[in-house]
C-alpha cells in the first residue's frame, strides 16, 4: 500500500461519521421492528386465506343442506307411497270383483286390507291410542262428553269414539272418548 492511499483511507474513515451507541441502539430497534411488522404482515396474509377458506367452506355446506332439504321435500314420501301401494292394490282387486263376490268373501277382503293398512302405518311408525280404561289425558285425548259409570273409576276413558294415531311419539290426531263420572248422588 503507497503512503497516497493510505492517507485516503485515513481521510475516508474521518469522514464518516462515527456511529453513536444511542443511534446504533435505534437502528437495532428499528431493524427487529421491521421483522415484527414483515412477521405480522404474513400472520395476516395466512390468517386472510384461512377466512376466505372458511367461508368457502361454509358456503358449500349452506348449498349441500339446501340440496338435502330440496331431495328431502322431493323424494320424502318416497317410502310412504310404497307402503301404501299393496293396500291401493287390494281396493282395487275388491272393486274389480265386488259384482261377483259374496258378502262373506268381500269382508275377508275388507279385514285383509285394514290389515295391510295398518302394517303400512305401523312399519312408517304411525301407533294406535286407544285408551279405553286408562286415566283421561288431556294431552292425547279429546272428551266427547262425560257419562256416569259405576263401574268404571271416575276421569278415566269408559269408551272410545275414535281411536287416536302418533308419530314417533309426536300426537297426530287425538283420540276421541267418552270419560267417565261419578254417579248422581240420590
Amino acid at each position: 500500500m503507497t503512503a497516497n492511499e493510505s492517507g485516503r483511507d485515513r481521510q475516508s474513515a474521518a469522514a464518516e461519521p462515527a456511529v453513536l451507541p444511542e443511534a446504533a441502539a435505534q437502528l437495532v430497534e428499528l431493524e427487529r421492528l421491521q421483522q415484527a411488522l414483515a412477521e405480522s404482515e404474513e400472520r395476516a396474509r395466512s390468517h386472510w386465506e384461512q377466512y376466505l377458506r372458511a367461508v368457502a367452506e361454509l358456503d358449500n355446506v349452506r348449498k349441500r343442506a339446501q340440496r338435502d332439504i330440496e331431495a328431502a321435500n322431493r323424494y320424502g314420501l318416497e317410502k310412504f307411497a310404497s307402503e301404501l301401494l299393496p293396500v291401493k292394490d287390494s281396493l282395487e282387486l275388491a272393486v274389480q270383483n265386488a259384482g261377483r263376490a259374496d258378502a262373506s268373501s268381500l269382508r275377508q277382503g275388507q279385514e285383509a286390507t285394514l290389515q295391510l293398512l295398518s302394517r303400512a302405518l305401523e312399519k312408517l311408525g304411525v301407533t294406535l291410542i286407544d285408551p279405553l280404561g286408562e286415566p283421561f289425558d288431556p294431552e292425547r285425548h279429546e272428551a266427547m262428553m262425560a257419562k256416569e259409570s259405576g263401574t268404571a273409576e271416575p276421569n278415566s276413558v269408559l269408551q272410545v269414539v275414535q281411536p287416536g294415531y302418533e308419530l314417533n311419539g309426536r300426537l297426530l290426531r287425538p283420540a276421541r272418548v267418552i270419560v267417565a263420572k261419578e254417579p248422581a248422588r240420590a
